[in-house]
């Protein structure tokens, strides 16, 4: 589903990547690990092609790095579920809004969008909290309404950065927890994350960047 083949990106001259190579497969959950500046945050960029590689290809689904048109990139993206650390909520609409907002641009009914935008907020347990404002909501309930917005357009792909740096230990298990059972129901994961705790929890593809290239790593989880 998706696949690196000999990445090489540069930024202001300075290489980040070289001969990255990296695959995911269909409905498989992947943490991302790396130090600070490592380019976790890149590499998900290279993959909703927000930048494209200087060298090599990225395919996925069925687009390509090397041929895609900038009008071929709202398909792609609609493809994607993105989660950021610092939630990205628009402040002037409450939950309902937000979610709703996404749909807006495919072509769904009012009834479609109403029924779907309930459906999420069901499976991240937050339908009360519909009409509130993003200023009255927790960092815990924010980034459950930002898992909500990822997954209301049923993405094949999730691409988590940081989704649990700014909550506390309990709260950021809550947050893979619900990850883990959207990816259970056949939706790929990238989660990158600095949370190594993390890690033992869920039995998954392990990835470190490092040096500018992709290794697999191996945690045991916990019993």
């Amino acid at each position: 589903m998706l696949d690196f083949k000999n990445v090489e990106y540069s930024y202001s001259n300075q290489p980040v990547f070289s001969e990255l190579n990296f695959e995911l497969s269909q409905s498989e959950f992947c943490f991302l690990i790396g130090k600070s500046g490592a380019g976790k945050s890149t590499l998900l960029q290279l993959i909703y092609m927000n930048i494209l590689p200087t060298q090599g290809r990225i395919s996925f689904d069925e687009y390509d790095s090397r041929t895609i048109k900038p009008r071929n990139l709202p398909l792609l993206r609609r493809k994607l579920g993105i989660i950021f650390q610092d939630f990205k909520l628009l402040k002037d609409r409450n939950v309902y809004e937000n979610l709703s907002f996404v749909l807006e641009s495919t072509n769904k009914s009012s009834g479609e969008i109403k029924k779907k935008v309930n459906d999420v907020l069901t499976d991240v347990g937050l339908s009360h909290r519909r009409h509130s404002m993003p200023n009255e909501l927790s960092g815990g309930e924010k980034q459950r309404i930002a898992i909500a917005r990822a997954i209301v357009n049923d993405p094949i792909l999730i691409l988590a950065d940081e989704p649990t740096g700014n909550l506390d230990p309990e709260t950021s298990l809550e947050i893979l927890e619900i990850i883990k059972k959207i990816n259970l129901r056949g939706t790929a994961v990238i989660f990158a994350t600095h949370n190594y705790e993390l890690l033992k929890s869920y039995n998954a593809k392990i990835i470190r960047i490092e040096g500018g290239k992709a290794s697999k790593v191996v945690i045991k989880p916990k019993q």
